[in-house]
């Protein structure tokens, strides 16, 4: 079983940058989709972005199209969200998730807090 830790969460200025990374147990994970999603005070948890097990698609929610880059390292079983011209609104807890099967994110990491000021 895979299993999932993140790191790379901080207080940040608006306008400002970090990269999260996640990094997976096991010998499995480059077979395996990927997806970051977040969740602010109060709200759903929501869709960030997904990347295939090789790393030649990735998908986007529009609100951090542009500004937001997911990558993966399978030869060291970490994919990373890069995350540019950070807006207060981006402020939440993000997770790191993996989808097996092609059908849906079954394991998730422990989440890595993300604060952005204004």
């Amino acid at each position: 079983q895979v299993q999932l830790v993140e790191s790379g969460g901080g207080l940040v200025q608006a306008g400002g940058s970090l990269r999260l990374s996640c990094a997976a147990s096991g010998r499995t994970f480059s077979t395996y989709a990927m997806g970051w999603f977040r969740q602010a005070p109060g709200k759903e948890r929501e869709f960030v972005a997904h990347i295939t097990w090789s790393g030649a698609n990735t998908y986007y929610a529009d609100s951090v199209k542009g500004r937001f880059t997911i990558s993966r390292d399978n030869a060291k079983n970490t994919v990373y969200l890069q995350m540019n011209s950070l807006k207060p609104e981006d402020t939440a807890v993000y997770y790191c998730a993996a989808d097996p099967y092609g059908s849906s994110y079954d394991i998730w990491g422990q989440g890595t807090q993300v604060t952005v000021s204004s």
